[in-house]
């Protein structure tokens, strides 16, 4: 019998409209876990370096992790992973809500998809039941709409339903995948999604997930259940509101926003407006959020409610996540209730909350600048608000300039040219970032940018505060119950840290320290995405629930697969290595590994190249960033190791050469 995960996989040949149920080999989740790392081990073995993210050989997987769908608390999530049609790179996105632990319930652990179906077509997986059915009449269909047809079409309410819109249908390369209360967003899942003319999954699952040692389990999940309600009510000091809590950032909850509006950019990432947040703005922002609000939703087995429905006045009831009603507010140099109507919209044509309201601002930036003019922008109103909406309905529709926008704003920066590379200015390896801009350069953040394979800082960073408490008083009080620290040194590390003089950013933390810092944020991430752990329970807010000391012990007694700490942490170095070696076989490099130029006011060059250096030589990896056979050999990666060798891609020689 198998614990935790079901040992079956689904694999879906829509070319040929085949459907497999295919056991998979036990050993894996020792060695990968499940999630993001298994599903990293079918990429590398599967799909060619050569094959583009718009082929029918390209793989789209929708994992559940190892603990995902057990009564572990805030154990659901879905990690989609496949090849980015913007970055070209290998991608993974995390969705919460129910769809991940209704698969594991339904006897699968992993939908794999291949091919393309000659026509648009959705999948019904009830249990042992799995069909491919038609879905030419969804065609045009928003999200949220899709996923109501669907359940009345199979007479299954209680089914869980990923779908994509417009701009999936369309091959946007930052369409999402939406699924009720959360979606796959980043990196243009649903433009894979779409390529593959699958219009939706749909799953309803009534099986038992299997736990190897159920009494230990439940202990453990009650004592991390105790934890978090406690944290529920006391909530961290010395950090904003938004920073204080645990689950994904309150943003339903919370009205005092002066940390983001004042620190985070406007505009096309360009403008920091630190004197934003006055008295009146909170007052009309917390009434336009207690008039949108509906009610608190949670995901799967989750005590926490992050999410909140919106029943905004004249918009469709829809679901709010995170931080997506502050990206088109600040992107449109708007109001909160802008926000709110124009999510709605993005939601239902399903487009990633960060990339599209930076490449409507990004066109806009290039039109008051006179290189995008009225021809190319025919028709558009004169409003600000009333652009955004413009133009998002062009680039879902691939109409006019929305054909060029839809590719984001690298590509649609290098096909307009005119020095339009000058405003696509936010990008890591062509991906857009949050809409930071800071003064002094910070290393620990430095590196988290430069290097992290999602290309998205919030599924790297959280572990380590961002930023030094004023008083030595605060850090002291702070450190006292830190035991989520893999060691002690940790403590001192935040203890030393001052907000100015020598023990300061860009110089503190020391080089070796930042190395450590990042590796240990790094680790938390993969464990979770391998689980399929809600980060905002575990890698990213300050002191979570779930730790490298307690993980072990729970991982062990779901599986009966033996784990300490440091097989544990092992097993994410293999997997963000297997997935650096997959990258790195598409082509990335050092010269790829760096923020945006304007990322921080003040550089050090001199820094920042002994940053990488003793990062990689921390990681065992050689000057490109390319992991070593030694390092391949250490993980029991060697087929990883033989391959980049016969490719000439591994080797320390080589590698100083091209440097």
């Amino acid at each position: 019998m198998r614990y935790a995960e079901t040992g079956y996989n689904l694999e879906i040949d829509l070319s040929r409209g085949n459907i497999e149920r295919v056991e998979t080999d036990p050993g894996l989740a020792e060695r990968f876990l499940g999630g993001l790392g298994t599903n990293a081990k079918i990429l590398w073995e599967r799909v060619s370096p050569e094959v583009d993210p718009y082929s029918e050989d390209n793989l789209l997987i929708f994992g559940a992790g190892l603990l995902t769908g057990t009564p572990a608390p805030g154990a659901n999530r879905t990690i989609v992973s496949s090849f980015s049609p913007q970055t070209k790179l290998m991608a993974y996105s995390m969705m919460g809500g129910f769809f991940a632990p209704e698969l594991k319930h339904a006897g699968y652990d992993k939908v794999i998809i291949r091919g393309r179906s000659p026509e648009m077509v959705y999948l019904w997986i009830n249990n042992d039941k799995v069909e491919l059915r038609d879905a030419r009449h969804l065609l045009g269909k928003g999200t949220l709409e899709t996923a109501e047809l669907i359940r009345q079409e199979l007479r299954e309410p209680n089914a869980q339903v990923a779908a994509i819109g417009l701009a999936g249908e369309n091959r946007v390369y930052y369409a999402s995948i939406e699924q009720g209360r959360s979606s796959a967003s980043r990196l243009g899942m649903g433009g894979v999604m779409g390529d593959k003319r699958l219009k939706a999954i749909a799953v309803r699952g009534t099986k038992d997930v299997n736990i190897a040692r159920p009494a230990e389990f439940m202990e453990q999940c009650n004592e991390i259940l105790k934890y978090v309600k406690f944290r529920e009510k006391h909530p961290l000091g010395m950090v904003p509101p938004i920073l204080a809590g645990l689950g994904s950032p309150q943003e339903m909850r919370i009205h005092d926003e002066e940390w983001h509006t004042t620190n985070f950019t406007w505009g096309n990432a360009r403008l920091r407006r630190k004197d934003f947040w006055t008295k009146e703005v909170e007052q009309s922002w917390k009434e336009t959020q207690e008039k949108a609000r509906e009610r608190f939703l949670s995901c799967y087995n989750c005590p926490l409610s992050c999410g909140a429905s919106v029943a905004y006045p004249g918009v469709p009831k829809y679901m709010m996540k995170c931080y997506s009603k502050l990206t088109y507010t600040m992107a449109a140099m708007s109001d909160l209730d802008f926000g709110y109507k124009i999510n709605y919209n993005a939601q239902t044509y399903g487009v990633d909350g960060f990339t599209t309201p930076q490449v409507i601002a990004f066109a806009l930036e290039l039109y008051e600048a006179g290189i995008l003019t009225d021809r190319d922008l025919p028709g558009m109103p004169a409003g600000s608000e009333e652009r955004f909406f413009w133009l998002l309905e062009k680039i879902v529709r691939r109409e006019g300039i929305g054909d060029v926008l839809a590719n984001g704003t690298y590509w649609a920066a290098k096909e307009i040219g005119r020095g339009a590379d000058e405003y696509a200015h936010n990008n890591i390896k062509k991906h857009e970032q949050l809409p930071l801009k800071l003064g002094m350069l910070n290393p620990i953040y430095f590196l988290m940018y430069s290097t992290g394979e999602k290309i998205n800082i919030t599924q790297i960073e959280g572990q380590f505060p961002q930023a030094p408490f004023p008083k030595r008083e605060e850090r002291e009080e702070f450190v006292k119950d830190w035991v989520q620290v893999p060691e002690e040194k940790f403590k001192q590390y935040f203890l030393d840290w001052e907000p100015r003089g020598e023990n300061s950013i860009p110089y503190y933390p020391s080089v070796e320290a930042t190395c450590e810092i990042v590796d240990w944020m790094e680790k938390m991430h993969h464990i979770d995405d391998s689980t399929g752990m809600c980060a905002g329970l575990s890698s990213f807010p300050l002191k979570p629930a779930y730790h490298l000391h307690n993980y072990p012990s729970l991982i062990s007694a779901a599986t009966g697969i033996d784990f300490d700490e440091a097989k544990l942490k092992q097993a994410a170095k293999r997997n963000r290595t297997l997935i650096r070696a997959i990258n790195v076989r598409r082509g990335l490099r050092r010269v790829d590994e760096r923020p945006p130029e304007d990322h921080w006011k003040h550089r050090f060059p001199e820094l920042e190249t002994k940053l990488l250096d003793a990062y990689y030589h921390f990681k065992g990896w050689d000057n490109q960033g390319v992991p070593t056979r030694e390092c391949l050999r250490e993980l029991g990666l060697d087929d990883v190791g033989e391959d980049l060798e016969q490719r000439g891609i591994t080797g320390n020689e080589q590698s100083e050469k091209e440097d």
